[in-house]
C-alpha cells in the first residue's frame, strides 16, 4: 500500500510518475519541433561548393568501398588521403548513402538529426542546472529559435554534429555530480568531439569542464569514474592519431591537426580575415531577439554566482569569448558553441521575469529593441515585396517576423508576460517559413546552376572524361553532381587544351566563350549562361 505523503491525496510515487511523464512530454515536444525545423526542405537547395561538396565527395568514396579498406576511419578523396576533415560525419553520411542513394537529402540528414537532438540535450542540461523546470524550458526554446543553429545544423558540415556532442558531454558532466557512473560518458563524448571537429575543440570544451568542476564540484575530480571516463575517451583518439602517424607519417599530424583545428582557427582562409572581434559581432547579430536578454542573464548569473548554473554560464562565456577573440577565421559557425550558454543565460532571465511582481516595469531597451527589429523587418518585407514575384516568399517571412516583434514590443511596454510566449511562437514560425523557402542557404555563393550543369556533364560526356572549366577555383559540388573531374583553368590554358588535346571538353561561361574565339566546335548543351563544347568530329 502506498504511503500517504501530502494532504491532497497524491502519494510520493504517483508524483514522481507524473513528473517523469511531464518530463518525457517536454523532451518529446522539443525533439519533434527541432526535427521539423532542421529536416524540412533539405533537398531543394544544391550543396554548397566549399564544405558540403567536399564532404559529400569524401562520403561517396567511403560508401563505394568495403569496410576493410578503413576509409571510414581514414577518409580519401580521389583515391588520395584526405586529412582535412575528421572522419565521423563523412562516415555517417556514407551510411545514409547506402540506405537512400546519393542526393542532397541523404547528405544533409545525418547532421540535421544530430543537430535536432541537441535541443532536448540543452533542455536536459537546464534541468540539471536550474532548480525549476521553467528556466530549462525557456533555455531550450531560446536555443531552438537561434537562426545560426537552425541553418548550420541543416548543412552537411560537422559543426552542428559537434555541438550536439558538446552538449552530450556537458550533460554527462552535470549528471555525474549526482551519479559518478555518468562520468564514463564524459570520455565518450570527448572522443566523439575529437572525431568530429578535431582535437582543439575537444581540449577547449574539456578546459571549460575542468574549470567548472574545480569551482563547483571539486570532489568529482577525485572520483575514479571521472578519470576512467577520460581515459576511455582518450584511448580511441590517441589510437586514431597513432594509426594515422604510422600510415601517413608526419603529414598526418601537420595536415590533420593543423587543418582540422589550428589552421582553421588561427589563420585566415579565403580572404575572410578581419578584426579579432568580428566573430563575436556575428554571434551577437544573429542571436536577435534573444540578445536583448543576454546581458541581463549574465548580470543575474553574476549576482547568483554561488549557483551551479551561474558558474557554468560565467566560465563558459569567459573562456569561449576569449577563444573567439583569438580567432582570425571569420566564419559564423565557429562561434556556435557560445550559443548554448547564451540560451541558458537568457532562459534564466526570462524565468526571473516570469516571476517578477506584476507592478515591476521591464527595461525600456527591450521594447525599443523589439520595435527596431520590427521596423527593420517591415522595411525588408516591403523591399522584397516590391522586387517581384520570385522574392515574395521572403516578403511573407519578414512580415511574419515583423508582426512577432511588434506584438512583443507592445506587450513588453504593457508589462504583459505573454510577450515571452509570442516571441517563442512567432520566431519559431518565422524560422519554419524561412526553412521551407529556397533562401535558407543564404551563404550559397554559387554563380551557376550547379545541379543543371552537373546533370549535363554526367549525361553528355564520356565517363572519366576530363572537363576544363572557366572557374577561378575548384567546384566540389559540381564534381559531386556530375561524377566527372572538372578542372578550373585560365583563358590561356583553356585555349591550349582546345588546340592540343585530342578530344577536349570545355565548360565555359558566355563571356569567356566570346573572348576565346575558338575555332568552330560542337556546342553540346547549355544552361543559364554556360556552354559545354567539344571539338566537332566532322
Amino acid at each position: 500500500m502506498e504511503r500517504q505523503t501530502f494532504t491532497w491525496g497524491l502519494s510520493g510515487s504517483k508524483i514522481r510518475r507524473t513528473e517523469r511523464w511531464i518530463e518525457g512530454l517536454w523532451l518529446l515536444g522539443l525533439l519533434l519541433a527541432a526535427l521539423l525545423l532542421f529536416s524540412v526542405n533539405l533537398a531543394t537547395v544544391p550543396l554548397q561548393d566549399w564544405r558540403e561538396g567536399t564532404i559529400a565527395l569524401v562520403a561517396r568514396e567511403i560508401a563505394t568501398v568495403s569496410m576493410e579498406s578503413w576509409q571510414w576511419l581514414y577518409p580519401k578523396l580521389d583515391g588520395k588521403s584526405y586529412l582535412e576533415e575528421a572522419p565521423l560525419l563523412p562516415s555517417l553520411i556514407a551510411g545514409a548513402y547506402k540506405l537512400g542513394g546519393f542526393n542532397e537529402w541523404t547528405t544533409r540528414l545525418p547532421g540535421a538529426i544530430l543537430s535536432a537532438f541537441s535541443v532536448p540535450l540543452l533542455y536536459s542540461i537546464g534541468r540539471e542546472l536550474f532548480p525549476s523546470r521553467q528556466s530549462a524550458i525557456f533555455s531550450g526554446l531560446i536555443y531552438l529559435t537561434f537562426l545560426p543553429l537552425a541553418c548550420t545544423g541543416r548543412f552537411a558540415i560537422a559543426d552542428g554534429t559537434a555541438l550536439c556532442l558538446v552538449l552530450l558531454m556537458m550533460w554527462c558532466i552535470l549528471r555525474s555530480r549526482r551519479d559518478f557512473r555518468t562520468s564514463l560518458g564524459v570520455g565518450i563524448g570527448l572522443s566523439l568531439i575529437c572525431f568530429t571537429k578535431g582535437i582543439l575543440l575537444g581540449l577547449l570544451i574539456l578546459a571549460i569542464a575542468l574549470l567548472f568542476l574545480c569551482w563547483d564540484t571539486p570532489r568529482l575530480l577525485k572520483s575514479g569514474y571521472w578519470w576512467l571516463g577520460l581515459l576511455l575517451g582518450s584511448v580511441p583518439v590517441a589510437a586514431w592519431y597513432a594509426g594515422g602517424l604510422l600510415q601517413y607519417g608526419e603529414s598526418f599530424l601537420t595536415i590533420g591537426i593543423d587543418s582540422q583545428s589550428l589552421q582553421r582557427h588561427l589563420s585566415p582562409i579565403e580572404g575572410q580575415s578581419s578584426a579579432p572581434w568580428y566573430d563575436l559581432g556575428e554571434t551577437l547579430l544573429f542571436s536577435a531577439p534573444w540578445l536583448l536578454f543576454w546581458p541581463y542573464g549574465l548580470r543575474l548569473a553574476w549576482e547568483h554566482r554561488n549557483w551551479g548554473w551561474a558558474k557554468l554560464v560565467l566560465i563558459w562565456t569567459s573562456v569561449y569569448v576569449f577563444a573567439i577573440a583569438l580567432t582570425l577565421i571569420k566564419l559564423p559557425w565557429y562561434s556556435l558553441p557560445i550559443y548554448p550558454v547564451l540560451a541558458l543565460a537568457g532562459g534564466a532571465q526570462l524565468a526571473e521575469v516570469w516571476n517578477w511582481p506584476s507592478r515591476k516595469s521591464y527595461p525600456r531597451i527591450w521594447s525599443m529593441g523589439l520595435m527596431l527589429l520590427a521596423l527593420g523587418a517591415v522595411g525588408i518585407s516591403i523591399y522584397f515585396g516590391i522586387r517581384g514575384s520570385s522574392d515574395r516568399s521572403l516578403a511573407v517571412i519578414f512580415a511574419s517576423l515583423a508582426l512577432t516583434m511588434a506584438m512583443a514590443a507592445v506587450l513588453v511596454a504593457r508589462r504583459d508576460l505573454q510577450f515571452i510566449l509570442i516571441l517563442f511562437w512567432g520566431t519559431y514560425i518565422s524560422l519554419l517559413l524561412f526553412m521551407t523557402s529556397p533562401y535558407w542557404v543564404w551563404q550559397l555563393e554559387a554563380a551557376y546552376p550547379v545541379r543543371d550543369i552537373g546533370a549535363i556533364l554526367r549525361l553528355r560526356t564520356p565517363e572519366s572524361q576530363l572537363i576544363y572549366a572557366s572557374f577561378p577555383s575548384e567546384r566540389p559540388a559540381l564534381k559531386f553532381y556530375s561524377e566527372r573531374q572538372v578542372i578550373p583553368a585560365s583563358n590561356s590554358e583553356l585555349k591550349q587544351h582546345w588546340e592540343q588535346d585530342k578530344d577536349p571538353y570545355l565548360l565555359l561561361d558566355n563571356n569567356t566563350f566570346k573572348e576565346l574565339d575558338l575555332e568552330p566546335g560542337q556546342k553540346i548543351a547549355s544552361a543559364i549562361g554556360w556552354l559545354l563544347i567539344a571539338r566537332d568530329s566532322n
